[in-house]
């Protein structure tokens, strides 16, 4: 039974939600009534609602086989949605404001309304232009870091690593087949996947048989995989790790690997583990106390929310994604809050610690202020 704190706060975000739907759908209503001869807004007021609760539509849809199709439609349309509430919220009110003092300036109020909603419907079309470019046009960040100590007869390693490629629904085979193409142009000698390979739920992974281009994901010194906080939310762990098994790709949980006998690969479960998993997850700590920390150790932990301990328990490199950097800007600014490091590198102490913004997106497949990436890591070990 719910206790009636947690009522009141769902109560109190449902209304805030409704609250910001109307705002946008009062804005949209004043435009189309000055753009065509409209006079009824009850089907546009239907529409609008459909639209608003359109993303959780899909998620109660896809899990009936029968309705599947529709409800990745309607998945997809309130992604897209989601775009369009953030910089609403950050458009409108400016837009009001230029439209009321336009019309103090006696400017007929259908000439400013006609002016000031086209204005804003450009910039949300050039959001939505730049966003999707900047999504499915991934780049190649290359960083070079030296750890100080000998990883046996290797000299150097070169790790690709992608974070965050949310396979589902929005993210499919196309845009893995980019990840594929940028791997074996790379040849590294390792592969790192640090979290939320899919998009909480497997199904659109195992239907569309993305399995034939992650199976190109490939490196002379393995595929190492860690869960992230979207594989814990799907609640499909063991059938996750199974698929990734079949394609060579070993997902580690709160498990380590020595790589040619002269590294540590550290694969650290999500935070999320805490409560989804009975087992819990284990510490920094608790990682590296059987490990031979005199060689390199090079960690994998989906959230970037440990540096500090990583730092002090020997950790040589850490790999993290989760943060998206944002996604959409301003969104960023709440990224480099919550995070010491939010995005790029870091060094503390003996640490090289790395987040990338990743590779796939959440939610609306946009991108402002952030681009998808690739990593490429160049490590040299000197003793």
């Amino acid at each position: 039974m719910l206790k009636p704190r947690l009522i009141g706060i769902i109560a109190l975000v449902l209304f805030i939600f409704v609250a910001i739907q109307f705002y946008i759908g009062w804005n949209g209503w004043l435009y189309l009534s000055a753009l065509l001869p409209l006079e009824n807004p009850w089907p546009y007021a239907f529409i609008v609602a459909i639209i608003s609760f359109s993303y959780i539509i899909g998620r109660l849809l896809q899990p009936v086989a029968p309705l599947r199709k529709i409800g990745r439609a309607f998945k997809l349309i309130g992604s897209y949605w989601f775009a369009i509430m953030e910089y609403g919220i950050l458009l409108l009110p400016p837009a009001n404001l230029i439209y009321w003092l336009l019309t103090k300036l006696d400017i007929p109020a259908s000439t400013a309304l006609l002016a000031v909603g086209s204005l804003v419907i450009l910039i949300m079309i050039g959001i939505v232009l730049r966003g999707s470019w900047n999504a499915w046009t991934p780049i190649v960040r290359t960083y070079s870091i030296t750890i100080a100590k000998s990883a046996g007869a290797r000299k150097s390693l070169r790790i690709g690593m992608a974070s965050d490629i949310h396979l589902g629904t929005i993210v499919g085979k196309r845009h893995l087949g980019r990840l594929a193409n940028a791997m074996e142009k790379m040849k590294p000698d390792l592969i790192l996947l640090p979290g939320d390979i899919i998009d909480d739920d497997i199904a659109p992974y195992i239907d569309d048989h993305m399995s034939n281009v992650m199976k190109r994901l490939k490196a002379p010194l393995g595929v190492y995989a860690v869960l992230g906080n979207h594989e814990y939310i799907g609640g499909h762990i063991a059938r996750f790790i199974a698929e990734m098994n079949a394609v060579g790709i070993r997902v580690l949980q709160d498990e380590s690997v020595k790589i040619d006998d002269g590294f540590y690969i550290i694969g650290r479960k999500d935070l999320s583990a805490k409560r989804a998993d009975p087992a819990g997850r284990q510490s920094v700590m608790e990682l590296v106390a059987a490990l031979d920390a005199s060689l390199p150790l090079i960690m994998m932990d989906h959230q970037p929310s440990d540096l500090e301990q990583a730092s002090l328990q020997g950790i040589d490199l850490s790999l993290s994604g989760h943060t998206h950097r944002g996604q959409l800007m301003p969104n960023h600014f709440f990224t480099r809050r919550l995070f010491e490091l939010d995005w790029g590198f870091l060094q503390k102490g003996q640490l090289h610690a790395i987040v990338s913004s990743g590779f796939g997106t959440w939610g609306p497949p946009l991108r402002i202020g952030s681009r998808a990436e690739i990593i490429e890591l160049n490590v040299q070990f000197r003793p």
